[in-house]
């Protein structure tokens, strides 16, 4: 170490004495102080202050059993919120609550309310604020939320298994039939798998949106969603730099299409088993059939980065596993614990985790033309991906209502 150098870290540390810190804490003290004061005096504004802001959104409503109504609410008002009454049907019902009936900011509640709620039958929830401001609520369809039980664990495990599983490992067993494809037409599936993952990706975020949209207006929930994609994206990237190698092994971004076409399916699983839980079995077995059909192509595009190897048995029952068994965890968090911010949350990265995967798969193409001495963007590569779209865009017809 030089003289140099020695000066240098001596001037660094006297820089960062306590006279620097005072003054990086200056305009903090100045705006605690002029907060202050805009609390206290409303801004010398009070004389024409109205009736306080009442936000609260009814975060869940559950029949946990016959004769009992739970309505779990979050308040997302500037300040505390008192709910007193409750009407159920137009009627005033008395109920508990947890942990009170006033609720302060970003606070949650519970109201578990004693009523004979008929099976199958509409049921309309008001709760109504101390200053008169009404919040309601309805029940589609009046059927007992589901309890974990062992028989019923089964059962909608094998609703994910039926949704996921199945057709994922369906859609490759094109895969002998594809390695007898020549280049051309593989590169054409490749871009198909391009268009598929284009599509997802989209889908993800509608879905993650949709979630989110049953959250509380200060969670900021499209905000929320783009930043968790673009920061999982991000990630990904930085880590796939990490390694030195030129190329990405096939291998590597078949696993990275699985992943990400198991987030995917997770959004899927929640949906079937949410609504179940809110008693629309006949919404959830439509969306069974729906989504089985909507992700056998999904197989296909897992299978075409290997064609041109071997991976062996036991990575291709990883890779099944990997992007259809999230539609069995979805459906059983869908069915027993739903929760909106997790599924906005895990949503969100796929949608991230979904859009590095489209640029992996693009640069495996793109390598393939280069090797050809060809331009990546040609008719078959706009065709192939053109397709892939297609097919999930008229398969969803299946889904969509």
């Amino acid at each position: 170490m030089n003289a140099n150098t020695t000066t240098q870290n001596v001037a660094d540390n006297r820089n960062w004495g306590g006279m620097t810190w005072l003054l990086a804490l200056v305009p903090l003290i100045l705006l605690g102080v002029t907060l202050t004061y805009l609390v206290v005096t409303g801004g010398g504004l009070t004389e024409l202050a109205g009736p306080p802001v009442e936000v609260l959104t009814i975060q869940q409503i559950t029949l946990p059993e016959p004769g009992l109504i739970r309505v779990e609410v979050i308040n997302g008002s500037p300040q505390e919120i008192t709910i007193p009454q409750v009407l159920v049907d137009d009627a005033y019902f008395g109920f508990t609550v947890e942990p009170s009936t006033t609720i302060p900011r970003l606070g949650r509640a519970v109201y578990s309310i004693p009523y004979p709620w008929v099976e199958e039958e509409t049921h309309h929830i008001v709760l109504i604020s101390s200053t008169g401001v009404t919040f309601e609520g309805e029940i589609a369809a009046a059927v007992q939320t589901p309890q974990p039980t062992g028989n019923l664990f089964v059962q909608f495990g094998l609703v994910g298994l039926y949704v996921g599983i199945v057709p994922v490992f369906l859609g490759m067993l094109w895969y002998p039939f594809m390695r007898r494809l020549g280049s051309r037409a593989m590169n054409f599936i490749l871009s198909l798998t391009i268009g598929l993952l284009i599509y997802l990706a989209v889908g993800t975020w509608l879905d993650a949106n949709e979630f989110g949209g049953e959250l509380p207006a200060f969670i900021q929930a499209v905000p929320l969603v783009i930043f968790i994609a673009l920061g999982t994206l991000g990630i990904l990237l930085a880590v796939g730099r990490l390694d030195r190698k030129a190329e990405t092994p096939p291998l590597r971004v078949a696993y990275q299409i699985a992943l990400g076409i198991g987030l995917h399916n997770l959004g899927e699983g929640l949906a079937i088993g949410a609504a179940f839980a809110s008693g629309e079995a006949a919404l959830g077995t439509f969306l069974i059939l729906g989504f089985t059909l909507h992700n056998i192509t999904e197989g296909v595009g897992i299978a075409a980065p290997v064609v041109r190897q071997n991976p062996g048995l036991k990575h291709f029952a990883l890779l099944i596993l990997l992007a259809g068994g999230p539609a069995i965890l979805g459906t059983w968090l869908g069915s027993f614990a739903f929760d909106p911010v997790l599924a906005t949350i895990f949503l969100a990265i796929g949608v991230g985790a979904i859009l590095q995967v489209v640029w992996e798969v693009g640069k495996l193409v793109a390598r393939d033309y280069t090797r050809l001495n060809q331009s990546f963007i040609n008719w078959t590569t706009l065709a192939g991906a053109a397709a892939g779209i297609a097919i999930m865009y008229f398969t969803a017809f299946l889904v969509k209502f």
